[in-house]
């Protein structure tokens, strides 16, 4: 598979804003490792990864890129890659190990450190406060089902503002709400592995909640940092013409994105086509009061974006974009592949061009309300070695990563179709190959090579493009 040739990194170069943000992203569970030390507690993903074949590949978490002793190695990675900013997650349970009360210094010492390594290589720390490891003892209790969880977390994030307030640039409250509702309470196929189809909207609305007073504790904590959300958009088209297929496209067009997007930055959820309203019947009776805490002010409006989704009315399939559930299939829709492209490791379609039509249409639904956008991930697997001797030739990546970031530059310059929407970052996800969720190490997404036998990190082809970009730039 070859994938289509981007645009030249001169050719980006010139495109690329003054004081664009270039940036690579990562996520504490995933690349941490020591999951038992320094006082951590365990997550909904440490319990999930134990179960039986919850994990593809049957592999652990426990040492993933072993970063909780490698984070020197690992800015000096990015130090010679020259990225202004890296957007990494704080392990909520390495800093409060129940999800409430006591702190655990020790946790919190690490991301102190971390931050001061960062502002001393010259990289600006993008701070996301949850990335889908929710406190074990949290999720006991009813996880992100229950209120109290929302609650919780705007404690915890007063507790990280006053440590690390000072000095991080920029903070996201939640990465892919979406992705911990559907993927982890209603399909069963992430943390906390449960398959409550509709009954999982309550996790949508605490997310959201979480989110307002994650906000609000910033604020009153006087952060000088600009404060966002990462949101995961995926372009949404019916497979056919008819009533039933475009019904239930715009049904899921409300349960991935706008029933997150709509309160955030309108302050109410949206009316759902009235045959489909009764499914979403448990957003209905939302206080007034929690969307106005929801709907705070943003200073940037993340947009995670892999791949665009085509639906057809009619369940029957077991297949999701993150691992087969049995739940699925009694969905009234399904997934439909998209023939006319290529696809990543993890079957996803490559089709950078989704990616300018849906900053358009986010400018459409949401005008002057939409903050100026950062792509705060970006970026694909790809089948490679698990051993290598040599820098991985991965041009899919490249191409990839030129073709994604050169739409979203043309797509928001003057002319561009989406020339109205400010668009200020790109985060390329990810700097390492690491614990790819429910896949395991099956899935390298990684600017960097990592041998998870040995913990050698070897750059690859994508990392030296990238650095090249970097530095024409500055040319």
């Amino acid at each position: 598979m070859t994938v289509q040739d981007g645009p030249s990194v001169e050719q980006l170069a010139r495109l690329l804003p003054a004081g664009f943000v270039l940036g690579v992203a990562t996520a504490a569970f995933q690349i941490e490792g020591s999951l038992d030390v320094d006082g951590r507690g365990p997550s909904s993903w440490d319990a999930f990864a134990e179960k039986p074949g919850a994990i593809s590949d049957g592999s652990s978490p426990a040492v993933a890129c072993d970063h909780y002793n490698r984070s020197g190695e690992d800015i000096a990675l990015m130090r010679e890659l020259g990225v202004d900013s890296y957007r990494f997650s704080l392990s909520w349970p390495r800093i409060q190990p129940d999800g409430k009360g006591p702190v655990n210094e020790q946790g919190l010492d690490f991301y102190d450190r971390l931050v001061d390594k960062l502002l001393a290589a010259g990289i600006s720390p993008m701070v996301t406060l949850f990335h889908w490891d929710t406190p074990l003892a949290l999720e006991h209790d009813g996880g992100w089902l229950s209120r109290a969880t929302a609650e919780r977390f705007g404690e915890y994030t007063a507790v990280v503002a006053a440590r690390l307030g000072d000095r991080v640039a920029q903070w996201v409250t939640l990465n892919e709400p979406v992705s911990v509702a559907l993927q982890g309470y209603g399909l069963g196929v992430h943390a906390p592995g449960h398959g409550l189809l509709f009954d999982a909207l309550p996790a949508v609305h605490h997310q959201l909640l979480g989110h307002g007073l994650a906000v609000q504790a910033l604020r009153a904590a006087g952060v000088p940092g600009g404060i966002g959300v990462a949101n995961m958009h995926a372009p949404v088209t019916a497979a056919g013409g008819g009533y039933r297929d475009k019904l239930m496209a715009d049904t899921f067009d409300l349960l991935v994105n706008r029933i997150y997007s709509d309160p955030l930055l309108t302050g109410s959820y949206p009316v759902p086509p009235l045959l489909v309203r009764p499914w979403f019947r448990l957003l209905n009776s939302a206080p007034d009061e929690d969307l106005r805490t929801i709907h705070q002010p943003l200073d940037f409006y993340g947009v995670n974006y892999y791949y665009p989704v085509r639906i057809a009315a009619g369940g029957g399939t077991r297949n999701t974009p993150a691992g087969e559930s049995d739940v699925m299939a009694k969905l009234p829709f399904h997934l439909v592949p998209f023939p006319e492209y290529k696809v990543t490791g993890f079957g996803w379609p490559v089709a950078p061009e989704h990616l300018g039509t849906m900053l358009r249409t986010l400018k459409d639904r949401y005008g002057a309300s939409l903050p100026p956008v950062m792509i705060t991930e970006s970026g694909a697997s790809f089948p490679e070695p698990a051993r290598v001797t040599e820098t991985v030739r991965d041009t899919e990546r490249v191409g990839y990563l030129a073709a994604h970031l050169g739409q979203a530059l043309g797509a928001t310059s003057p002319g561009g179709v989406a020339e109205d929407v400010e668009l200020r970052g790109y985060y390329v996800w990810t700097l390492l190959d690491n614990f790819e969720w429910a896949a395991g190490y099956s899935q390298r997404f990684g600017l960097v090579h990592v041998d998870f036998e040995t913990q050698q990190r070897t750059p690859k082809e994508s990392f030296h493009w990238y650095r090249s970009l970097s530095r024409a730039r500055r040319a």
